[in-house]
């Protein structure tokens, strides 16, 4: 019986190396080294936006928060010619506020909200296995750092060269003027990277009660 609880013990340590390794993906110094899929089930490589500044945001169609899709929507619109692309990645795992269906989530964003911004299919972006992609954004080395995604409609700011520069929790608004100008800064190069991120005062515990009320 030793043997056996010894062996399942070891199987279960090996599988989650695996999950750790993948997840954290090594290799991975970019952005652009990573991939989404479409909400026509394709794979899609990020490197389709080299050179490009990439305003990455977890949606939720049932959240309070999707009112941000139209700002998110006018940034598209504002800023595609000077290199902006808003990357959309809906997500159930704060909530559950979001669609399992692709067909149903292309239905809300695509046709119903009309969102003029590339949105992807539904993705795990906290727990144990989230997207490596996730894992790569939130990396205090690689990445803005901030430990899991709290909410819906954070957001990741991503440079030119692929690399994520700053985080906005969800009470950052889009619409705001100094989103804005901070926006303008990563597209011109002229962003400086904070030494301590201070783009929101709400903690995940705020966010997560108000959603609640």
């Amino acid at each position: 019986m030793k043997f056996v609880r010894c062996s399942a013990v070891l199987i279960a340590l090996f599988i989650s190396s695996l999950i750790a390794s993948a997840n954290a993906a090594p290799d991975a110094k970019t952005v652009y080294d990573f991939s989404l899929v479409g909400l026509d089930g394709k794979e899609v490589p990020l490197s389709i936006y080299q050179g490009k500044v990439l305003l990455i945001v977890n949606l939720a169609s049932k959240s309070i928060y999707s009112k941000q899709l139209e700002a998110l929507s006018d940034l598209q619109k504002t800023y595609s010619d000077k290199g902006l692309v808003v990357v959309g990645i809906p997500s159930g795992d704060f909530g559950s506020e979001e669609n399992d269906d692709r067909v149903e989530l292309k239905r809300f964003y695509l046709e119903s909200q009309h969102v003029n911004f590339a949105v992807y299919s539904k993705a795990t972006l906290r727990g144990k296995n989230p997207i490596p992609l996730v894992h790569f954004l939130t990396d205090p080395k690689k990445g803005t750092g901030g430990g899991d995604i709290h909410w819906n409609f954070t957001k990741f700011l991503v440079d030119r060269q692929g690399k994520a520069v700053i985080r906005f929790e969800v009470d950052c608004d889009p619409a705001d003027p100094e989103f804005r100008v901070t926006i303008e800064k990563v597209l011109d190069g002229t962003f400086k990277k904070p030494a301590e991120d201070k783009t929101s005062t709400k903690s995940g515990d705020d966010n997560e009660a108000e959603e609640d009320e």
